[in-house]
């Protein structure tokens, strides 16, 4: 058993780095969060990114992905190394948008980004018309995933 840490709740643009024991979530559309872990799972990283893209803010995907290399970097940990899980990507207006919807620009982007840098993706929760809820107590076991789906 984990000793209880520090909780922290991301919003869309946020970026944090905790530790074993500390507690990670968000909520998740149309945006794309990206887990990093060292394979012991005593780091642990997340970005909640808004958009696809190279923007100014960790809004957008790759200052957010530059932002979690730092931290990592900071710690001693090399990203390269790391292992990654990938949620979101969701499609919140199904009745409106057909296959082609920010969500999925940003769920491919986030693969394609994490397959440059050589990272492996442990598990991957993408698309769909749901909202998630993510939750993740820096350790040995997985991130939780609650799937609400969107109502017309």
């Amino acid at each position: 058993m984990l000793a209880a840490g520090t909780h922290h709740t991301l919003h869309p643009g946020d970026v944090v780095l905790a530790e074993r024991g500390d507690t990670l979530e968000t909520l998740l559309g149309s945006c794309v969060a990206i887990v990093l872990t060292d394979p012991r799972r005593s780091i642990g990283a997340m970005c909640h990114v808004v958009h696809s893209g190279t923007g100014t803010s960790t809004r957008s995907a790759e200052p957010a992905l530059a932002r979690m290399r730092q931290l990592l970097l900071a710690r001693g940990i090399v990203p390269a190394l790391c292992e990654a899980w990938v949620y979101g990507g969701g499609n919140m207006f199904p009745a409106l948008v057909g296959e082609h919807h920010v969500g999925a620009d940003n769920a491919d982007w986030a693969l394609q980004a994490l397959a440059r840098e050589r990272i492996p993706v442990l598990h991957q929760d993408l698309g769909g018309t749901g909202y998630r809820r993510l939750l993740w107590t820096i350790g040995p076991d997985e991130p939780q995933l609650r799937t609400t789906p969107v109502t017309a």
